[in-house]
């Protein structure tokens, strides 16, 4: 049995895509058992347990002992359950699931730990404030440094997380693959036409021949919003026949921006699973941050899902290897602080993007580099 052990992460589109279709993936492709087991909050516990049931039946969804610095409590139940399903291997995103699979692994060496990595978490809960218990903050970067240098084998989410891991925590091993964030089924299924793009125009109100730039997800709290205007703002001032659109919750900042250019920006909230019809509106997809060690080392999926839609991504210089895959392949621009002439793209230039995307950042793509961690 092959657990991919979480610890405090509730349901959402990216725990769809980068854990549940994982697992359904390693189940159809490999001949292996691999189960999910969540250790969630007790804050809507039974809510967050039917929704990731609901994907995925056979999970096993357990509530978590309060508070994260508690992490170390789980283990009793965890390590009944291993020694129960006879667990071979553990496959622990991020770093406190994976400090919680050491401990078993230590009670039992027979299981094999892979730490999936998914950024730099010790900066990133400096940096964005994910975290401010002070007990966790003192201890994260040992925990990280034990959970890359101790484990197994390791996902990365990007070839500069494994710089990153040498630079700062003295990696020197290569038993690692790098698997950035893939597309969900959904996104996978796109199909790019002039209809359905003019379709969910008309929807939005938005002329088939304006220029639309698109930007999805929340911004409540997000440091880099204000990069995000300083981009857009000349752009819409140049043109009325240039629009941007918020697929987000309702956020004072847009309000004030549509009160800025009424009729150019258009917001809406979706819910998750809706997504994949509305992206094909735009013509491009922002994906502006600020310099950090965080987005240095990121992979966002929204840069797949934005080009999966058939969008080219307007981004930040140093986003993960995203900014320079995106000058080898033509999927967009670097933003540099000035406002080039930007094009809009033809129809067939966004088939052919989308087509290039969906191989790209499908989990089919990497089934060697999955292939190589659960022979590990």
């Amino acid at each position: 049995m092959i657990f991919y052990l979480t610890v405090n992460e509730a349901p959402s589109g990216i725990f769809s895509s980068q854990v549940i279709d994982v697992v359904k993936f390693l189940n159809t492709n490999f001949d292996t058992k691999a189960r999910l087991l969540a250790f969630i909050s007790l804050r809507g516990y039974f809510v967050n347990r039917a929704k990731i049931k609901q994907e995925l039946p056979n999970a096993i969804v357990l509530p978590m002992y309060p508070k994260m610095q508690n992490w170390e409590k789980n283990k009793f139940l965890f390590g009944i359950i291993c020694w129960a399903y006879k667990t071979k291997m553990i496959i622990a995103r991020s770093v406190i699931a994976s400090k919680l699979a050491l401990v078993i692994r230590d009670k039992n060496k027979a299981i094999k730990v892979i730490y999936d990595g998914r950024g730099a978490i010790e900066a990133e809960w400096r940096e964005y404030k994910v975290v401010t218990d002070t007990s966790l903050l003192t201890v994260i970067s040992a925990y990280e440094r034990e959970v890359i240098l101790n484990s197994d084998f390791r996902i990365a989410v990007s070839s500069a997380l494994v710089n990153f891991w040498k630079s700062d925590y003295s990696y020197k091993d290569t038993k690692h693959v790098v698997i950035p964030c893939t597309l969900n089924a959904a996104f996978e299924k796109i199909n790019i036409t002039g209809n359905a793009i003019l379709e969910k125009r008309k929807e939005l109100k938005v002329d088939v021949n304006d220029t639309v730039f698109v930007y999805s997800g929340s911004v409540a709290g997000w440091q880099s919003f204000n990069l995000l205007v300083s981009f857009i703002e000349p752009i819409l001032k140049k043109s009325n026949s240039n629009k941007m659109v918020f697929f987000s919750p309702a956020d004072p900042n847009l309000d004030q921006l549509k009160k800025l250019f009424p009729g150019q920006v258009i917001c809406k909230h979706l819910k998750p699973e809706h997504v994949t019809n509305y992206l094909i509106v735009g013509d491009y997809g922002l994906l502006i941050r600020e310099n950090s060690i965080t987005n240095k080392v990121a992979s966002p999926v929204k840069y797949a899902e934005y080009l999966a839609s058939g969008l080219k991504v307007i981004l930040s210089d140093g986003l993960g290897d995203y900014s320079q895959l995106s000058v080898e392949k033509n999927w967009g621009f670097i933003f540099k602080g000035s406002n080039d002439i930007i094009i809009k793209p033809t129809l067939s230039e966004k088939q052919k993007i989308s087509s290039e995307a969906i191989q790209f950042f499908s989990k089919q793509n990497y089934k060697e580099q999955y292939k190589q961690l659960i022979s590990a």
